[in-house]
């Protein structure tokens, strides 16, 4: 026999599936959003959209991706941060050809570059796909999912890589003025879009066992010293932080400079881990948690 619990759920469901059906008699149309007092307060996007309401739209956006992930069994995570832009081999092969056929100096340039960064590309599916490998073996508590920001270039890769040994995949995209899909390799259950960038980058954290940054842009450094200094703080709990391409971050960020001048403590810099290899990250990530 059910218990009362279980009946008030039932009823709760139900309630709700009535009040939401009687939203879906009105016509979809441009009258929707138009001002209705009559309309369901939490069926009304008018209402919704206010000023006065983004509270309860940062509550939705809290609640909505921690729900369906805890439903999931997605309790712990391998946070991906990199480029948008790097393009895999594959691509990058074709853009070369391309400008080598046009003879255009600066678009031949251009494919060079993207030539020689596709290679963190493959370095980051490679390196989710050691994520992958670990976890097919494991208790779901003890499983390490591939969560990255959903979109292309790295992000792209780590999914895909997790992807192909089978594994779901994370990704926390982001509502942009230029739409950014998600990549075709983020596993659909598992595919969330945010509004705000700081529950974005919440959630990042919520379920995060490691971050791996490959070289990125103005966003990757937004999510890495985030991250730094939640764990700098003692706001978030250890986790290793690990820089992929030790010539670019040490070529784009100084960090001695800050202990010199007496900025960060020594100690600080202890929190990053410099690694070149796909097996040097996760070696970094086994030794912290002596998987």
């Amino acid at each position: 026999m059910e218990n009362s619990k279980d009946i008030h759920h039932i009823l709760t469901e139900q309630h709700l599936a009535d009040a939401w059906a009687e939203l879906l008699k009105h016509p979809a149309d441009a009258t929707v959003m138009h001002a209705n007092a009559h309309r369901l307060a939490f069926a009304d996007p008018e209402f919704l959209l206010r000023r006065e309401t983004r509270g309860i739209r940062i509550q939705l956006e809290m609640l909505k991706p921690d729900l369906d992930q805890a439903e999931q069994d997605i309790h712990n995570t391998v946070v991906v941060f990199g480029s948008a832009r790097f393009p895999s081999p594959e691509e990058a092969g074709q853009l070369m050809e391309k400008a080598e056929a046009s003879g255009d100096a600066q678009a031949i340039a251009v494919a060079r570059r993207h030539v020689r960064n596709a290679q963190h590309y493959d370095q980051a599916r490679l390196f989710a796909r050691l994520v992958a490998d670990y976890s097919a073996h494991q208790t779901p508590d003890k499983r390490l999912f591939i969560c990255t920001g959903g979109g292309p270039g790295i992000m792209e890769a780590a999914n895909r890589g997790a992807h192909e040994l089978g594994a779901p995949t994370v990704g926390l995209n982001i509502a942009l003025p230029h739409e950014q899909n998600a990549n075709p390799y983020v596993t659909p259950a598992l595919s969330f879009k945010f509004h705000y960038f700081a529950m974005r980058k919440m959630h990042f954290m919520m379920r995060a066992k490691a971050l791996v940054a490959f070289p990125g842009g103005f966003g990757t450094l937004d999510e890495l010293f985030e991250v730094i200094t939640l764990v700098q703080t003692k706001k978030a709990q250890p986790v290793p932080i690990v820089l992929f391409g030790s010539v670019y971050w040490k070529r784009l960020i100084n960090i001695e400079v800050m202990v010199e001048e007496g900025v960060i403590s020594l100690e600080d810099l202890q929190l990053l881990n410099y690694v070149d290899t796909p097996e040097h990250a996760w070696d970094v990530i086994r030794r912290f948690y002596d998987l």
